[in-house]
């Protein structure tokens, strides 16, 4: 197969945030988990997503993971690519996202790219090189209080620069309004400083429109799902892609439903608690799970019972304080990995008792599920929210998915999506 643009996400939500994004803009777009086993037929497209989970992995790990999936890429003839991470940014001053992108520019013989996370359909704006989540800045939002990520930094431009040995720039706004050229003249005088990295302010799409096109002939491109507004055109201008093409459709996949929700970000919290109020909910507990408690068979069998009704929602999603708790009794990574475990077999069991459609929520969770359901990979299709679209997946059974981010999705993003769902 030939591809026009490969992309290489960091987490499983946020690759298919990037797929809806292009799918969106025309591109038909297959995501892949990993790169795909060896005789494994990959659809036809114009856009491929390899999603990995190397967000909080150890740097080297998540470099070795994303240079593999760039080796599959060019092998496909993909002819640019895309680094995509969170429009929050999140990130530790160890990585992962600058030693990732370092790594890929070398393998691929460039010196200069960008880092624009910016979505602000979803509120992610950059001015100054400051991230703002709404009207408050990325320090300052309910990401300070991350698990795993915390961001207690807003400025992009600090946080980049503390994660690679070269050196970082910045396009600010106000050039950015004066168009696509004007943007390249600064890449290219950056460039000639010796910075490889620049971060882009994007306040609104146009703007993102505008950074797109100026990366026209850019061999990377990393950023939040934003920035891949812009790079469709440029296919299109150069004839590559045809106008008007509708690449978001789905077959239909009957059978119940249900939610699993493991993210305990603000916009998670609030769904979880708008759910509850007509529908019944199983909280896992992992302070019980530690303990040796059978979480996973006591949550199947209470939703085997209740699918006959509907959708159930199981959620392991908690306030920040009960999360610390519980963090500080056993230890970050030792309670994630029980709730991951945990989720990966109530998701096993659930498509076993004949669910075929799951709306879940979290990205280290949809990471989880994919990967115990050995889904190779999804084709996407029609936006439920920004930056949420439901997919289907390209093996047997065939099943329908909605991978939500954490921070997505209005208060009854659940209810809309079951509602809506293939």
């Amino acid at each position: 197969m030939t591809i026009l643009l490969g992309a290489i996400a960091d987490d499983y939500t946020g690759a298919t945030d990037l797929a809806n994004t292009l799918v969106r803009q025309g591109m038909r777009t297959v995501q892949l988990f990993g790169p795909p086993p060896s005789g494994m037929r990959v659809p036809e497209a114009d856009a491929v997503v390899i999603a990995l989970k190397s967000r909080t992995i150890p740097p080297a790990d998540a470099i070795a993971q994303s240079l593999a999936a760039l080796e599959w890429l060019q092998g496909a003839g993909a002819e640019q690519f895309f680094f995509k991470y969170c429009s929050t940014f999140d990130s530790t001053p160890q990585g992962n996202i600058g030693p990732v992108a370092d790594a890929l520019l070398a393998a691929l013989n460039q010196d200069f790219t960008i880092a624009c996370p910016a979505f602000p359909e979803n509120g992610r704006t950059i001015c100054y090189g400051y991230l703002f989540v709404g009207a408050q800045l990325l320090s300052e939002s309910g990401m300070r209080n991350h698990p795993l990520t915390p961001m207690t930094d807003s400025s992009l431009v600090r946080v980049l620069a503390a994660q690679t040995s070269h050196g970082v720039g910045l396009v600010d706004h106000r050039t950015v309004a004066t168009g696509s050229k004007r943007v390249r003249e600064a890449f290219a005088a950056l460039q000639a400083e010796g910075k490889h990295h620049a971060i882009v302010d994007a306040l609104s799409d146009g703007d993102l429109l505008t950074i797109g096109a100026a990366c026209a002939d850019m061999k990377l491109i990393t950023g939040g799902s934003g920035i891949a507004l812009g790079l469709p055109e440029n296919f299109r201008r150069a004839g590559k892609l045809p106008a008007g093409a509708v690449a978001d459709q789905l077959p239909a996949v009957p059978g119940p439903g249900a939610v699993l929700s493991g993210s305990c970000s603000q916009a998670t919290l609030a769904q979880v608690a708008f759910m509850q109020q007509s529908r019944p909910s199983f909280q896992l507990d992992v302070m019980k799970l530690a303990a040796g408690e059978d979480q996973v068979g006591a949550a199947l069998d209470w939703a085997i019972e209740q699918l006959a009704h509907g959708p159930p929602l199981i959620y392991a999603s908690a306030a920040p304080a009960d999360v610390r708790a519980a963090q500080d009794k056993l230890g970050r990574a030792r309670a994630g990995d029980l709730l991951e475990a945990a989720m990966a077999g109530i998701a096993k069991g659930l498509i076993a008792a004949g669910v075929r459609r799951l709306v879940v929520a979290g990205g280290e969770t949809s990471g989880a599920v994919v990967q115990a359901l050995g889904v190779d990979g999804i084709r996407i299709g029609p936006q439920i929210d920004p930056g949420v679209p439901w997919t289907t997946t390209l093996g047997q059974p065939e099943l329908a998915l909605a991978l939500k981010s954490g921070n997505f999705g209005v208060e009854e993003f659940f209810l809309k999506a079951l509602d809506c769902a293939p």
